[in-house]
C-alpha cells in the first residue's frame, strides 16, 4: 500500500461516522487508573527479546502480556480483531465483504457484549486489563497509527474464544454459497475462499517416564501456523499464575505451552462440531415462516449493514439475512434452504482456556477439560507426575446416531436437535497408554498411540471422521521404536523429514516408467535421468537432495485428491487415496508431469538438477502481516518440505510473484520440547524472531537457527531470566 494512500484511509476511517465511535480519547481517570496498574507489572526482556511478564494479580499480568503484544507487533494485535468484528471489508475493500458477512452470521458481537455483562468478576477483571492494556500502550505511543481500532473494548476477547487459526467452522458450507445465496452471484463485490483443506496442522507428542531417560515425562509442541501468527512470551503472578508458551497475538492466554505442574499442545481437529440443515420455508403473504415439527415459525430477519473501501472511499451494503432455530441461512442446496448450527464463540471456552494454564495437575486439567467448551482443538498432555493423555476434541455434541452428520439434515423436525453435549468419558480420549507414547498430527486418534490407540468401533463416527495422514504414518514409525527419549532426541525426532508418502508414490511412477520403456516408441524416453535420480533416493528432504526437488514439484501436479487431508464421515482419508491412486494410475497419469517438472526447472535454472534448498527458502523481507518475496533479496536454503508427504517439522512453500524460487510462509512456527522434572527444562525455536519490528534485532535473529533446528534454551525461572535479561521496565515506561 502506498504511503499516500494509507494515510488517507486512516483519517477518511478517523473521521467517518462509524469509526468516531472508538476514537475516544482516554479520560484522566483511566489514564490514573492504568498508570497505578503499569506500576504492579514488571517486563523483563531477555537477550532474545522474549517477555517474561510478573504481576501482583492475574489481571495485572493479562496487562503486561498486551502491552508486550503490543510493542513486538501492534498490527496484527489490531487485524485479528478487525477479522474477527466483520470489518475486514473496511480496510481490504469489497474483495472480502462476504467473508465479512460470514464472521457477522457466525460471531455475534452483540452476544459477545452479553456475555461480558455476565462474566464472572475475576474474568470481567482479565478482559478489563486486556482492553486497558493496548489502549494504554496506544496512548503512550500516538506515532502508532491503527488502520481502524482507535479504542479496545473489554468484550472483543468474547468473539474469540479460542486459540486456534481457523476459528470458524462452517461444515462444508463455503463462503461462495454464502455469497450466491444473499446476492444472486450477480454482485460485483466478491470473497475469498476459506481453505477447508489446509496443507498443514500441528504436531503433539508426549513421551512417558518410561520411555525417557531422565524418568521424566516429555512434551512436544510443534504448531503450524502462518510465520508468525503467535509470539513466546511467559506470564507469571502471585495468584499461582505461571505459564510459558505461544499466545495468538491479541488474546490473553498461553495457547500452547506449559506451567511448572503440566503442559499442553493444541492440534485442529476435524471432529464433527457444526451442523447443516435444510429448512421448509413456507411465503405466507410476503412473510416468511420455517416448518418445525408440524408448526410455522417465523423466520428471523436481521439486517446487517458492511462498510467497505470503493476506490478510496466508503460504501456500505446492506444485506438482508435470516435464521431459524437452527442459525442462519448461509446457502441454498436443490432448491433448499440451508441453515447452520455451531459454536464458534463461547464465554466457557474462554474461561477454559484461561483455567486451564493454571492446572496444578492432570485432576486439574481434567476439570478444564469437563468444561466441554473447546470446539476447534485435539490436546496432547503430559506433566510432573508422569502422566500422559490425549483428548480427540473436547466439544461434541449429541445426535441421533442413525444420521450421517457430514450431510444435510432434516430441519423440520425437533428429532435432528442436539441433545446436549457428550460428557468426556464418552469422547475419544487416552491416558497414560502402556506403550509410553502419545502422538496426533491432525490423524486420526484411532492410531494415536499405535497398538494401544483407542478402537473405532467403540466410538460414534461424527466424534472423529479425521482419517490417517501420512505425518500420522511417520510418527507412528519413529516412537514404536524401541528407545528411550532425551530432551535432545525428542527434538531431532521431532524433526524427521522422510517423505513417507513417496514410498507409495514413486514406486508407481518407476513401474509406469519402465512400461513405457518396455513399448515400441517410449514416450518418456528422456526421463530415464530423473527416474534413476528418484529410484536411488532414501524419501527424505535436505537441502541438497535434487530427488526431494523433483518429488515435491511432482507431486503437486498429481490428481489433487492426494492433497486431501480433512475428511468427512464415509470418505476415504489421504493414505487410502494415494494408495488407491499409485494401484491404478497409469503412463499419463503420471509420466507426464514429471516431464513438465523438468522442463519448467529447465526453464528457469537452465538444468534440471537443482537441489532442494536452492529453490525452497525462508525470507522475512519486511514486518508486514502480507510480505512480498524477491529472488534478488537474501533468503536462507531450507531443507523442510510440505507435511502433505510425511514430513514431521512444516514448511509449507510457494512461488511468489512469478519468482524463480519458492518461499516458505506457513509451517513449523513456535516449536517448544519440555521435561517436566523437579524443575521445568525446556527449548524452544521461533520462525525468525519474536519482534515484528524490522529495526529490531529480535526480527530475524532466530532465523539461522531455524534453519538448522537449533532451540534455545527457555529461560522459565525468574533467576534464569535475571541473568540474561536485556531489559527490565514497567508498561509505558
Amino acid at each position: 500500500m502506498k504511503t499516500q494512500h494509507y494515510w488517507a484511509i486512516v483519517w477518511m476511517l478517523l473521521l467517518s461516522p462509524l469509526t468516531s465511535i472508538w476514537a475516544q480519547q482516554l479520560t484522566a481517570a483511566e489514564v490514573k487508573r492504568m498508570e497505578q496498574q503499569a506500576k504492579q507489572v514488571t517486563i523483563i526482556r531477555d537477550n532474545w527479546g522474549i517477555a517474561h511478564v510478573y504481576g501482583k494479580t492475574d489481571a495485572d499480568a493479562v496487562f503486561g502480556m498486551l502491552y508486550a503484544q503490543c510493542e513486538d507487533d501492534f498490527k496484527r494485535v489490531e487485524m485479528n480483531y478487525i477479522e474477527k468484528l466483520g470489518r475486514l471489508a473496511e480496510i481490504k475493500g469489497a474483495s472480502v465483504l462476504y467473508n465479512d458477512l460470514e464472521t457477522r452470521l457466525l460471531i455475534d458481537a452483540e452476544e459477545a457484549k452479553a456475555d461480558y455483562k455476565k462474566a464472572a468478576p475475576w474474568l470481567k477483571k482479565l478482559m478489563n486489563s486486556y482492553a486497558d492494556a493496548i489502549n494504554y500502550y496506544l496512548y503512550k505511543h500516538p506515532e502508532v497509527k491503527p488502520l481502524l481500532l482507535t479504542r479496545f473494548e473489554p468484550w472483543f476477547p468474547l468473539l474469540w474464544t479460542d486459540g486456534s487459526i481457523g476459528a470458524i467452522s462452517t461444515a462444508d458450507l463455503t463462503t461462495g454459497e454464502l455469497k450466491a445465496f444473499y446476492s444472486g452471484n450477480n454482485d460485483k463485490v466478491a470473497y475469498v475462499e476459506r481453505d477447508v483443506n489446509v496443507q498443514t496442522g500441528s504436531n503433539g507428542f508426549a513421551i512417558a517416564p518410561s520411555k525417557s531417560i531422565s524418568g521424566n515425562a516429555l512434551l512436544y509442541i510443534n504448531p503450524h501456523t502462518t510465520f508468525y501468527f503467535r509470539p513466546e512470551i511467559q506470564i507469571s503472578s502471585q495468584e499461582g499464575l505461571n505459564a510459558y508458551g505461544a499466545v495468538t497475538w491479541g488474546q490473553f492466554f498461553i495457547y500452547q505451552g506449559f506451567n511448572e505442574n503440566c503442559g499442553w499442545m493444541h492440534t485442529s481437529s476435524n471432529v464433527d462440531v457444526a451442523d447443516m440443515y435444510a429448512e421448509k420455508i413456507v411465503d405466507q403473504k410476503g412473510k416468511l415462516f420455517y416448518e418445525y415439527d408440524g408448526k410455522l415459525l417465523p423466520v428471523k430477519e436481521k439486517n446487517i449493514v458492511i462498510k467497505y473501501l470503493d476506490k478510496g472511499q466508503m460504501a456500505s451494503k446492506t444485506i438482508k439475512t435470516y435464521f431459524t432455530i437452527h442459525g442462519p441461512i448461509m446457502a441454498k442446496r436443490d432448491g433448499k434452504w440451508i441453515s447452520l448450527k455451531s459454536k464458534n464463540r463461547n464465554m466457557e471456552s474462554l474461561v477454559q482456556s484461561w483455567v486451564r494454564t493454571k492446572s496444578k495437575d492432570f485432576k486439574d486439567y481434567q476439570k478444564a477439560m469437563d468444561l466441554k467448551a473447546n470446539t476447534s482443538n485435539n490436546t496432547v498432555y503430559a506433566d510432573n507426575k508422569g502422566n500422559i493423555a490425549y483428548w480427540h476434541g473436547n466439544y461434541i455434541p449429541m445426535r441421533d446416531k442413525s444420521l450421517n452428520w457430514a450431510k444435510v439434515v432434516d430441519g423440520s423436525t425437533s428429532k435432528t436437535q442436539w441433545k446436549g453435549l457428550h460428557p468426556i468419558s464418552e469422547t475419544v480420549h487416552l491416558y497414560n497408554p502402556t506403550n509410553g507414547w502419545l502422538q496426533n498430527c491432525n490423524s486420526t486418534p484411532y492410531s494415536v498411540a499405535g497398538n494401544n490407540s483407542p478402537k473405532e468401533s467403540n466410538y460414534l463416527p461424527y466424534m472423529a471422521p479425521d482419517g490417517e495422514n501420512f505425518r500420522g504414518v511417520n510418527a507412528v514409525r519413529i516412537f514404536s521404536q524401541d528407545k528411550k527419549y532425551t530432551l535432545d532426541d525428542l527434538i531431532k525426532d521431532g524433526y524427521d523429514t522422510k517423505l513417507s508418502a513417496f514410498e507409495v508414490l514413486l514406486p508407481a511412477l518407476i513401474a509406469n516408467f519402465q512400461k513405457d520403456a518396455q513399448t515400441q516408441e517410449p514416450k518418456f524416453k528422456d526421463l530415464a535421468a530423473p527416474i534413476q535420480v528418484l529410484k536411488n533416493w532414501n524419501y527424505y528432504s535436505n537441502v541438497n537432495s535434487v530427488a526431494t526437488t523433483l518429488a515435491n514439484e511432482w507431486a503437486f501436479k498429481l490428481n489433487p485428491i492426494l492433497q486431501k487431508v480433512y475428511i468427512d464421515e464415509g470418505e476415504k482419508d489421504q493414505v487410502e487415496n494415494m494408495t488407491e491412486f499409485a494401484k491404478t494410475a497409469g503412463i499419463d497419469d503420471m509420466l507426464p508431469q514429471l516431464r513438465e517438472v523438468i522442463q519448467e526447472l529447465q526453464a528457469k535454472f537452465g538444468k534440471w538438477e537443482v537441489p532442494w534448498g536452492d529453490i525452497n527458502r525462508f525470507q522475512r523481507p519486511s514486518g508486514d502481516i502480507d510480505l512480498t518475496y524477491d529472488d534478488n533479496k537474501e533468503s536462507l536454503a531450507m531443507g523442510t518440505a510440505s507435511v502433505l508427504w510425511g514430513s514431521l517439522p512444516a514448511f509449507k512453500s510457494s512461488y511468489q510473484n512469478n519468482s524463480k524460487k519458492r518461499y516458505g510462509y506457513n509451517g513449523n512456527s513456535f516449536i517448544c520440547a519440555v521435561e517436566f522434572g523437579p524443575k521445568i527444562k525446556a527449548k524452544s525455536l521461533l520462525a525468525g524472531g519474536n519482534s515484528g519490528d524490522p529495526n529490531s534485532k529480535h526480527f530475524f535473529d532466530q532465523a539461522k537457527m531455524y534453519q538448522n533446528a537449533q532451540f534455545k534454551d527457555v529461560l522459565f525461572y525468574k533467576e534464569d531470566v535475571q541473568k540474561n535479561a536485556e531489559k527490565t521496565y514497567h508498561p509505558g515506561e
